[in-house]
């Protein structure tokens, strides 16, 4: 009897073949194990350092244990509801999904065909890849100018075979932002069979008066959908609760691929409550632009290169590689991410974290950087 060890496998549809299997990054329980670290400062992953609204975690701990065992509202309608409230639109222009990653998933799905193109803009968060490749399209990579997107480049890069505009505002992993008036130069030239996919993950620390409040615009224009996200401000990642925003049509097509309940009953009341937690977030906000500007002094007095932000992060520029000093940050308890999975190999990107992280990461990265002063 052959062993099945020797049996051939069924093989993956053709496309998969394109697309690298996603390994996730190591968890904070296998860092201290392997390296011997009572605790680490992930400062890595853009993660609210303050963790979540004590709010949320009442809404979790009042569920009750006997909806373990009831399937969770496949509507979520009263965070839909409160959220349709809160952004004035209606019920019907929002949907839900488990994170980013799903809402991205989706969208491609719903709206690209096998060999037609996306617009992507390099360096950006990459998921815009995979969905692409998941949904048999072609990448078209459009580079940032100035650590931006330039919103005229993606405008001349249009031809008949593009079917998504993927835009990150605030960008990850840049932190910049492009204007309220260079999106609208954008829309208005964009043809109404290409959507525009505007990830505004980041947008609530974005407190430029040109920053575009892109809601208002989905009257006018049925090619647009919004992605948020509770992971980032509300620090509910662990979660994992997205929505999009846009006209019904648009919301329609991405319905009809998603998984008819994708968010528990858990999530949808942690991200409920969480809606009412203004102070929370105002407290939120408040360190994140104070940390922000304690980390730009200090790279002002060490003369080094950054990217101004609008998000809960900061990029680096070390002048060397930035490798060695990721790992020796790591070995040390502090978790950030390295520039080279951007194409920046010599630049860091740091979470903005607590006060005390912010402090403890100051004086670590000096010794590294001046050892030999």
């Amino acid at each position: 009897m052959q062993s099945l060890s020797s049996v051939p496998s069924p093989p993956v549809k053709d496309l998969l073949n394109r697309i690298p299997a996603y390994t996730p990054a190591k968890s904070m329980e296998q860092i201290r194990r392997e390296l011997g670290l009572e605790s680490v400062d992930r400062l890595a992953a853009n993660e609210n350092p303050f963790g979540s609204s004590p709010l949320a975690a009442e809404a979790v701990r009042s569920l009750g244990s006997d909806l373990l065992a009831q399937y969770p509202d496949g509507s979520s309608q009263l965070l839909r509801d409160k959220l349709a409230e809160r952004l004035g639109v209606r019920t019907s222009q929002l949907v839900f999904g488990s994170g980013s990653f799903e809402l991205l998933t989706l969208t491609a799905q719903a709206y690209l065909n096998p060999g037609e193109e996306s617009l992507i803009p390099v360096p950006s968060f990459n998921w815009y890849k995979g969905a692409t490749l998941l949904a048999g399209g072609v990448i078209h990579e459009v580079p940032l100018v100035n650590h931006s997107l330039d919103l005229e480049q993606f405008r001349h890069r249009i031809n008949a075979s593009t079917r998504i505009i993927w835009l990150c505002n605030p960008n990850n992993p840049t932190g910049t932002i492009f204007t309220a008036d260079a999106l609208l130069g954008l829309l208005e030239h964009v043809p109404s069979h290409v959507v525009v996919v505007l990830d505004e993950a980041y947008y609530e620390f974005a407190e430029s008066e040109d920053y575009p409040d892109t809601v208002k615009l989905l009257e006018q224009y049925n090619n647009l959908i919004i992605l948020r996200t509770f992971s980032k401000i509300y620090g509910l990642a662990g979660l994992r609760i997205g929505y999009g925003i846009g006209n019904e049509s648009i919301i329609e097509g991405i319905n009809r691929v998603k998984l008819p309940i994708s968010l528990t009953a858990t999530s949808q009341a942690a991200a409920s409550a969480s809606l009412d937690d203004h102070e929370f977030v105002s407290h939120c906000l408040h360190y994140n632009r104070q940390g922000r500007e304690t980390l730009m002094q200090s790279f002002d007095h060490w003369n080094l290169p950054y990217i101004p932000s609008e998000t809960n992060f900061i990029m680096v520029d070390l002048l060397q590689d930035s490798g060695p000093i990721t790992q020796e940050l790591l070995n040390r308890g502090i978790s950030v991410r390295g520039g080279a999975e951007f194409g920046m190999p010599t630049w860091l990107r740091i979470t903005i974290g607590t006060p005390e992280q912010i402090a403890r990461l100051i004086g670590e990265l000096d010794s590294l950087l001046h050892s030999n002063d």
